[in-house]
């Protein structure tokens, strides 16, 4: 068996240096190694896998099929996934441990996802979800970075593990993300969004790794009632397993020593570790409780707390009218990082830790990632709860709901209270500005930057304050308004669908604009009956649309926020609506064009239509992998649909795909 791990680590190694030489002479046009010796080294992992049984996800000797589906299916477990009874006292953990061999590993966090292999092939993948019910992942953890697609074993496999992404990769995908607040908070999250993709590319680009910590079913397999056992025939299958140490109730302390020193510079998030009973039938004849089973148990690091001042409190209001209150203190390092603010969460929590300006407090981060406050030590209860609202000065009041104190904005005007409308103005189909993410705009309205739409186009008022903003900087700051002075030429159905008004998305902002000639001032002074004449909107819509345009307060907002921009005025096209009547549906990448909603504008440019899926009425579905075997294209084929590739449609549509 060792020998055997041994080839599948020279595999991985194998592969990893295919991959680097790969990258290098496609998309960085440089060479690390000769054609011979890659040759030879593609050659060696050939011959490995067809020894072992085993291919691995991304081994350069397959070919990576990407694939988008609608949705992920839900799929209950054969077995509840059970959480764990848990601890940070060591005194606990070794009282559970007792004389019995027990695995002491990692808990890794990350996602729980259940594997299932049949005649040597990965057949299923499903999350862990409730713990009764998960979604679906099989077409993600095909490409996660390290999970055998083929294994020798030929019987019935299902084995649980996490899958995480490190530290290290992390950082690297929050660099290429240019404004602070819409990068990711925390590894776990990221994970969690890119096993869950629609679009397994993206997954693949997010370097998702699996570590297996259990094993469920092998069919006629003999592990000799060792847990241990297990964990060294899923190596031997080409699984990376958890990293795990043999320990009892008296070698518990060297061993807890090595991973706390570990984990200082280990670079898989880790939130504890896991004690599971070696002995199998022992730790199934102690069955579970209604919540965690008998056989493992978890155990937490301890927090590290550190001792700080606390300078003021931020009253930072929220789309919803809740003012959040952020203790500002003076910076102190944690798990790692710099911290210097803690959301405090309500007036109740101020209220019993008696908080005030000046007061000695002690802070640390919850799971190793949320800085919270642990104990105030001097307990001045100096602290104001403010009257007047932060944003717009309007009067606050405190509501009780079952004990809980929290501080409410009571003006319904309230600039915070319109942060979905902010959000949707700077959207990609709307005015498109890089760098305001929903989150930075809560807080430059927290801080009075922003009270209408065209105040974004003067943040540069707001600089020096800017720049100082935690997550900001110089860079940041130049990139943002470089976005906002591009935004400034736009089109007017951006525009339209942009105000946020009512029942208006992208597609009816563009048919609206068409049908009154691209002409705002009529558009302005349209009529509910006019409206209603319009191919696709109805009685409904006309009447909002009309009802947005008949208050006067919003037709000065427009006229303030058109002297910021420039309305580009569409030239009829020469091509006419060649497409009109047609139906299209387009997946998957585009080559020609930035984005599929560029094909998209092009379609309804010329008269066509574009839907989300193909149906009876759908013309033609644009797919440059017109070969795949995706449910569009199986779908597509079922009903006599035409599957044309971007360069089919350019020259459908009379264009020189290479122009």
């Amino acid at each position: 068996m060792e020998k055997k791990q041994q080839k599948i680590e020279r595999m991985k190694e194998l592969a990893a240096m295919l991959r680097r030489a790969g990258k290098a002479y496609y998309q960085e046009d440089r060479e690390i190694m000769s054609n011979y010796e890659y040759d030879r080294l593609y050659d060696e992992l050939q011959a490995l896998e067809q020894e072992t049984g085993t291919v691995l996800a991304g081994s350069p000797t397959i070919a990576v099929g990407y694939e988008a589906v609608e949705e992920l299916p839900k799929e209950r477990h054969e077995s509840p996934m059970l959480s764990l009874d848990k601890t940070k006292d060591v005194e606990v953990l070794r009282s559970f441990i007792g004389s019995q061999v027990t695995l002491l590993s990692w808990k890794l966090d990350g996602l729980t996802v259940v594997l299932t292999y049949l005649g040597g092939a990965l057949v299923k993948a499903v999350t862990r979800g409730n713990g009764e019910v998960g979604e679906v992942i099989t077409n993600n953890a095909r490409v996660f970075q390290n999970v055998p697609l083929t294994i020798p074993y030929q019987g019935e496999l299902i084995l649980r593990g996490e899958a995480v992404i490190s530290y290290s990769d992390f950082a690297k995908i929050n660099e290429t993300i240019a404004d602070a607040d819409a990068r990711y908070k925390n590894p776990r999250n990221l994970c969690s969004g890119s096993v869950r993709q629609l679009d397994n590319e993206i997954t693949a680009q997010r370097n998702v790794q699996f570590f297996a910590f259990a094993l469920v079913r092998a069919q006629n397999v003999e592990f000799e009632n060792s847990r241990e056992n297990q964990m060294k025939w899923l190596a031997a299958q080409g699984f990376d397993v958890v990293e795990y140490k043999r320990v009892t109730g008296e070698t518990l302390d060297g061993a807890i020593r090595y991973f706390a020193e570990k984990i200082q510079t280990f670079d898989i998030p880790s939130d504890g570790l896991v004690a599971l009973y070696d002995d199998i039938a022992y730790g199934e004849a102690l069955g579970r409780t209604a919540k965690f089973p008998r056989n493992s148990f978890a155990f937490k690091w301890k927090d590290e707390l550190r001792e700080t001042r606390l300078l003021e409190m931020e009253w930072s209001a929220s789309r919803t009218g809740l003012i959040n209150p952020v203790a500002i203190f003076e910076p102190v390092e944690l798990e790692g990082t710099t911290v210097s603010r803690a959301s405090v969460h309500n007036v109740s929590i101020v209220k019993s830790l008696q908080l005030g300006i000046g007061d000695r407090i002690t802070v640390y981060k919850a799971n190793m990632i949320i800085p919270q406050i642990e104990e105030n030590l001097t307990r001045s209860g100096n602290l104001e709860i403010p009257a007047h609202c932060p944003v717009c000065g309007g009067d606050t009041r405190i509501s009780d709901a079952n004990g809980v104190e929290t501080l409410y904005c009571t003006n319904s005007d309230c600039q915070a209270k319109k942060i979905k409308a902010f959000t949707l103005f700077v959207s990609r189909d709307a005015m498109n500005i890089d760098g305001l993410s929903e989150a930075t705009l809560e807080k430059f309205i927290a801080r009075g930057f922003i009270h209408s739409f065209a105040d974004m186009f003067h943040l540069d008022r707001w600089r020096e304050e800017i720049v100082q903003m935690e997550g900001f900087g110089e860079k940041s700051y130049q990139n943002l308004i470089a976005s906002v002075e591009k935004a400034r030429k736009t089109t007017l159905p951006r525009l339209i669908y942009g105000l946020g008004i009512s029942n208006i998305g992208v597609a009816n902002a563009r048919v609206i604009c068409k049908a009154c000639d691209y002409d705002l001032d009529r558009i302005r002074k349209i009529s509910t009956e006019e409206m209603a004449e319009i191919d696709g909107i109805g009685p409904v819509i006309a009447g909002t649309f009309a009802e947005y345009f008949a208050r006067e307060k919003n037709q000065q907002a427009l006229d303030k926020l058109l002297k910021e921009l420039e309305i580009e005025v569409p030239q009829v096209s020469s091509e006419g609506l060649k497409l009109e009547g047609k139906v299209f549906v387009i997946t998957g990448g585009v080559e020609h064009f930035a984005n599929r909603n560029e094909v998209k504008a092009v379609i309804e440019s010329l008269g066509g239509k574009v839907t989300g899926s193909v149906s009876a009425k759908t013309d033609y579905l644009i797919n440059n992998d017109a070969a795949s075997n995706s449910s569009k294209n199986r779908k597509a084929k079922e009903m006599g649909v035409s599957i044309i590739t971007e360069q089919e449609f350019l020259e459908l549509i009379g264009r020189n795909p290479t122009a």
